[in-house]
């Protein structure tokens, strides 16, 4: 049975709820913010079961005797926004490696690269693959072929795919940009509703002490709420950097990922078009 050529178009997730698709594993940050949207309100759903029962489900929501503030529903927020964006990155890249199980040599043992054969590859990959360029791997190639077949330059092919090697990890560096301002934001966050929690605390507090009273009671009562705002102050600051940090080890994992994608890419464009390249070299050496 003939196999369906591969297509970006029909797998990627962006493609298939309509949004327009970024470049390979680069996100689209408008799709991610509805997917994100759809992330905060699974999670505050679920959580708002357990609302009243801890402490620590209770810091989530803004109001009540604590009268906490709503700056954990933005912290919150971003960190879905930017869950979104790596789950995403991860289907993203799930489609690209799909390249990576292409054989697009020709089928004889003996096949060298030179000008001529390069159209045989380029040939085997438009049958396999709808639209090749939508892809990491068969982009880079494609670069380099048709750089071999319209400079007729052989030797330059290996210097070609190191240079698109080089530019597919600076691009792939810059897609993780919105997610280190994410990563940023948060904690940030997290510090103005701390702040917003200190002043209203001591402000309540110096509202005592400015009616003169003279109990001791009433001002160990009084200093009691300054502590108790205190505590809850800080718990947008602990949302804040248990967010980061989840959100700063999944792009880490995710970053990895891709980054042994490219080195397989690498590998892949060696073993299939760089070593080719060689058989030539070493035929022209021995003549």
């Amino acid at each position: 049975m003939e196999k369906k050529p591969i297509s970006r178009r029909v797998s990627d997730i962006e493609c298939i709820c309509g949004f327009a698709s970024k470049k390979f594993t680069d996100v689209n940050v408008f799709f991610a913010f509805f997917a994100g949207v759809v992330i905060f309100a699974v999670f505050y759903g679920a959580l708002s079961f357990f609302r009243g029962s801890h402490w620590a489900v209770d810091m989530f929501f803004h109001g009540g005797a604590e009268n906490r503030s709503s700056i954990p529903y933005y912290t919150v927020f971003l960190g879905c926004w930017a869950l979104a964006i790596l789950l995403v990155k991860l289907q993203k890249l799930s489609v690209q490696k799909k390249a990576l199980l292409l054989d697009i040599l020709p089928e004889d043992p003996a096949f060298v690269l030179t000008t001529a054969t390069a159209k045989k590859i380029l040939e085997n990959i438009t049958i396999q693959v709808i639209n090749p360029k939508d892809f990491v791997l068969l982009d880079r190639i494609g670069r380099a072929l048709t750089n071999l077949k319209n400079l007729g330059n052989v030797s330059a092919v290996a210097e070609c795919l190191n240079t698109q090697a080089q530019n597919d990890e600076d691009y792939l560096s810059s897609s993780y940009t919105v997610l280190k301002g994410f990563i940023w934001a948060i904690p940030v966050l997290g510090f103005i509703g701390t702040v917003l929690g200190l002043a209203e605390a001591i402000g309540g507090f110096g509202s005592v002490v400015k009616k003169g009273v003279n109990d001791p009671q009433e001002l160990i009562s009084a200093l009691g709420n300054v502590t108790g705002g205190l505590s809850t102050a800080f718990e947008t600051t602990l949302i804040a950097l248990v967010m980061a940090l989840i959100i700063q080890l999944l792009m880490t994992a995710v970053l990895n990922k891709e980054e042994l994608f490219l080195d397989k890419c690498s590998d892949y464009c060696h073993k299939y078009i760089i070593s080719k390249i060689k058989s030539i070299d070493l035929a022209d050496d021995g003549e």
